[in-house]
Formats: C-alpha cells, structure tokens, sequence
C-alpha cells in the first residue's frame, strides 16, 4: 500500500469543486487565502445539470469575472407559461429585468459555468483543485480542522485548515461526518430529465412551458442556446430506471416533436428530488465546519432556486471568512452565515413545494379543482413578475431597519467617461455607502473613516452629473422607494441598512462595525 502522505497546512479546505465549491474557493483566493478544493470525482462533469441562474447570481459572478462569457451563452427567460391538459393558460410569469442589473431569470448550461469558473480558478495561485480525493474522516486540529482521505492513486492524505466549507452535494460526506441534523419536508417525486440538442435552430415562444396535466405533468424549458430540457413526472406504477432508458425517453418526447432523426439526446437520468434543510450550519471540531449549497438543503426544481441558493450561499460565506481570517472579525461572526440564509432557504424550499403541489396533481378531479381556480385569475391579473428574493435572517444587519438584508439596486451609471454597470465602472465591490445627494464619505470622523477604509470601504455620490452619474434615474426612483439619502451596501451586494439623512452615515458605519465585532472609537 502506498504511504500516506504528510499533512498540509491551509487557510480553507473545501469539499466539493461543483459551481459552489468553485465559487467560494475563487471568492476567497482573490482575497489572497489558500484553498484546497477537495473533489470526489476525477474529473469535471461536462453535462447538463443546472438550467437556471437569477439577476442577483448573475451579479455575484459578474463580480469575479464569468458573466461577460456566460451571458453569450445564456437565454434570457421572456416568460414561464403554466398550461393544463387542455391547454388553457393556469399561470404567466413574465421575464424582464431584476435589482442587480442582470435579466431576471437567465437559462444556460452548468457545465459552461463550470469551465468558466475552473478557468479563472487557474489564474490565482492560492487555490488548488484535487481531483480524485475521497473525504473520509474529520479531526480537530490546532488551529482549526483535519480532513483526511484517500486519493486517486490509493494513498491516504491529510489537509489541516483553519475552516472547512462542505459543498458536496445532496448526500454529503461531510455532513454526514459531522452528523449534522436535518429536517425533512417529506415532499418528494420521481421525475426524469432529458437534455435535447435539436439539429436545427428552433423558436420556443415561451422560452418556458409547465404543463400541468394529471396524464403527465411536464417541463419544457430551455438548457441554454441550442439546447431544451424536458422532465416528466414518473406516474404510479412506473419504475425509475426504467422511464430513464433512451428509448422510453424518446417515446416521451415524440409529442414535442423530437426524434433521433432531428435531435440529440444529450443526457437522460432519473432523479428522486428532495425538500429537506439542515438544521445545523455550522458543526464538526470546534464548529469550524460550515455547510453550503446541497449540502445545506434541497428543494424541488419547479422555482429554479436550487444552484441559484448556494451560489448565494458562497457569496455570503466568502466576506464573512475573509474579516474572520484577518482578524478583522471574530470567529462569531460565521454563526450569522446559518442566521441570514437558512430563513432564506427554507422559504426559497416552501415556494419550491407550494409550485410542486400545483403541478404534480395527478387525479384529474383534484386537477380540475385547481384548474377552475386559476384559469380565470390568470385571464384577469396577466403576466406576473418574478417574486422579489426573500430578505437575509438576522445577522449582520441593522436592527430595526425594514430595508435591512434587501438586495441592493446595481444600475446602468457613467463614469471617467465610460457607460455600463456599477459594479464594473465604480471599483471592486465590497463595503459602500451611497448617496443621491453627496459624497456619503465626507461626513465621517477620522477614526471611523480609517476604520471603514482598513476593511476596503467605498463611497460614491450616485446622481445625474455626479462623478458616478445615474443616467438613467434608476437610483433617485430607488433611493425615493426606500425613503433614505444613503445607503450601506455589503460585499454580498445585500443593504446592512439605510438613513434618512446624509449625517447617518456616520451612524451606519458604526453599526456595522459593531456588528461585526470590531471596537467601536471616536475621534
């Protein structure tokens, strides 16, 4: 048997090199930490999984660099049109374009966005991907946490690092490892996935379709340019593995106009999904083992939210472990990371269900119920928007404050001559106060200005004509909503809190240096 390799120090261990993984591991090299990113496969997985990503997703990978090649090969949604047996229209949610600057909701390939990410990982030196590398045992360590497994040539090794993040998947190690409780919903089908690659260029108008009839309940939506994702629910009776065969498959999608003459079928699989939140975030040797993405819930497809949460996830964690890194923070600070999202999951895996409900009825009199009920209140009310994104659980944010944990507007401005998006015209995001009416940053004492630059504060006056010049009003209509003349935005693009007056800047970015468990000074 081969010998088992020494131990290697880290600053974080991740479990997991899927999009969440990848994220938080290019998160955290940029801010210069060493990652080793711990993979159970031996390479990448090259097919389709993930169809959908949201504005505010778009907007955190926009911030590390992918979306300027991802959008190319993303479709943005004009509408999701829920249908019944006959035909008749139950539901229309319209597309249009969301808070964070990006399209609402956007159908691509995960696997491009795996490449991208894999890519821009390369070019920081402080992470390292291990393909081929089985966890399979935790201990604590001095300063943190052991990971021990084995790897692809059979030799056992083990990585210490101060933190551990699991984001490996539904049925992770990791979690189970640490036996990290987690509550069940007790909601779960049987469906199974095709992904179609026609061999002629096809108009899908809606892009997306849900067909809710008892006979077969049905997705239809886009896999990105050049491809189209079918799911049907296993009825009573059929067999998983079965239905997952490419000849049944096939049979399946005959109706939609699909043959091996004039598609390809790029990947089929059967899947069971799941509706179930872990109830510990943070766990294992001295709770410096954090969970993300899968690892930390899952939820049925039918509000596309599932990569959509972890990426979430990611950028949450990612600025919270880099203060407690640098000692900027304390390790308390990671319990708010379980606080601000688990609220979030569970009501992004309580809409998830309530749309399953609706489309998974298979006796026709509960159909026809549900049928009489919507049919005439989507002729009277039309298309409706994407439902804004839950706000953050309490962590750290400004008690009190009714806009606090809201996304934050990211709009078209100018600036030093140049037009586009705010993140990419007005410096690196992370840490900003904004204001319509002045430069947020003038009105601070000394000792709470320095305080506020050591952590990579920012601070712009967002007006028509200003030097970040709001050309389009979309920040006055924004800033008049909230009722506030400056904002604190976090580096995960969420409010910590607003003010009614300029001068309450000061007071913000003392709150916020509180929250975060910094000593408050006063010049």
């Amino acid at each position: 048997m081969t010998a088992a390799l020494p131990v290697t120090e880290t600053d974080v261990v991740i479990v997991g090199a899927g999009p969440v993984g990848q994220l938080l591991a290019l998160l955290l090299s940029r801010s210069g930490w060493r990652v080793e990113v711990l993979e159970r496969r031996t390479r990448p997985f090259d097919l389709p999984r993930a169809v959908h990503i949201d504005h505010e997703v778009a907007r955190v990978l926009q911030g590390v660099g992918v979306m300027a090649e991802l959008m190319p090969v993303c479709e943005p949604m004009d509408a999701y049109e829920w249908r019944n047996g006959q035909g008749e229209t139950l539901l229309v949610v319209q597309g249009g374009m969301g808070i964070s600057g990006w399209p609402a909701s956007l159908m691509f390939c995960q696997a491009d966005l795996e490449r991208l990410l894999a890519r821009k990982l390369t070019e920081n030196a402080t992470a390292q991907v291990n393909w081929g590398w089985e966890v399979n045992q935790l201990r604590p360590h001095s300063h943190g946490c052991e990971v021990t497994g084995r790897q692809s040539d059979g030799a056992q090794a083990t990585v210490a690092a101060k933190w551990v993040v699991a984001c490996d998947g539904a049925n992770s190690t990791v979690r189970t490892l640490v036996a990290a409780p987690i509550e069940d919903f007790g909601y779960s089908f049987d469906w199974v996935v095709a992904d179609v690659m026609p061999h002629t260029e096809t108009k899908w108008s809606p892009l997306n379709v849900q067909i809710c009839d008892p006979s077969r309940p049905t997705t239809a939506v886009s896999g990105g340019p050049g491809r189209r994702r079918f799911e049907f629910l296993c009825l009573p009776g059929e067999r998983l593995a079965e239905m997952a065969r490419p000849e049944v498959i096939w049979g399946l999608l005959g109706p939609w106009g699909m043959s091996p003459a004039n598609a390809t079928l790029e990947r089929q699989a059967g899947y069971t999904f799941g509706s179930r939140l872990a109830s510990e975030w943070q766990a294992g040797p001295g709770g410096r083992v954090l969970l993300a993405g899968d690892a930390a819930h899952q939820m049925p497809p039918f509000a596309g939210q599932g990569l959509c949460s972890g990426l979430r996830d990611a950028a949450n964690l990612a600025w919270k472990l880099d203060l407690v890194l640098s000692g900027t923070s304390g390790e308390g600070l990671m319990a708010t990371y379980a606080t601000e999202r688990a609220p979030v999951a569970r009501a992004e895996i309580e809409l998830s269900v309530a749309l399953g409900q609706l489309i998974c009825v298979l006796e026709p009199e509960a159909a026809a119920e549900r049928d009489a009920a919507m049919v005439p209140s989507a002729r009277l009310t039309g298309p409706v928007e994407v439902p804004p994104a839950p706000s953050l659980g309490p962590g750290v944010t400004l008690l009190g404050d009714s806009h606090a944990g809201e996304l934050g507007l990211q709009a078209v401005v100018a600036c030093d001559g140049r037009r586009g998006l705010f993140d990419d015209l007005a410096g690196p995001r992370g840490w900003t106060l904004l204001s319509p009416l002045c430069d947020p940053l003038a009105g601070l004492a000394p000792s709470t200005a320095d305080w506020w630059h050591s952590i990579g504060g920012t601070g712009h006056h967002v007006a028509s004509d200003a030097a970040v010049d709001d050309v389009e009003d979309h920040y006055k209509g924004w800033f008049s909503e909230l009722g506030a003349a400056v904002v604190l935005q976090r580096p995960d693009c969420h409010l910590f809190g607003t003010a009614r007056y300029v001068e309450g800047a000061e007071d913000l970015v003392q709150a916020a240096r509180a929250a975060l468990g910094a000593p408050l000074r006063h010049s």
